[in-house]
């Protein structure tokens, strides 16, 4: 079992998802600066193949690295976390 890959999963919020079958998802983490030892904040955002179009703006999911989906996707969606909190407008 020396040889077998763990997946990497991330937690971030849904930035887009006006896309068919895909959403944008941006995944904060810290980095500490090299020369003042603070941490800062830094994010990347991740296109997503969502198969059921199931998640909306605003909310908190896992996602999974997988094999290339197409030429940017290569994440896809595990689960809903958390659902956004809607704003009476």
């Amino acid at each position: 079992m020396a040889g077998l890959k763990t997946s990497k999963d991330k937690i971030g919020v849904v930035t887009s998802n006006k896309m068919e079958k895909s959403a944008m998802v941006r995944v904060d983490h810290s980095v500490q600066h090299p020369r003042y030892k603070r941490y800062i904040r830094r994010s990347k955002q991740y296109q997503v193949h969502d198969e059921k179009n199931e998640c909306s703006q605003g909310d908190t999911v896992r996602i999974r690295e997988t094999r290339p989906l197409s030429k940017n996707k290569y994440h896809t969606l595990v689960e809903i976390v958390e659902r956004a909190k809607v704003q009476a407008g």
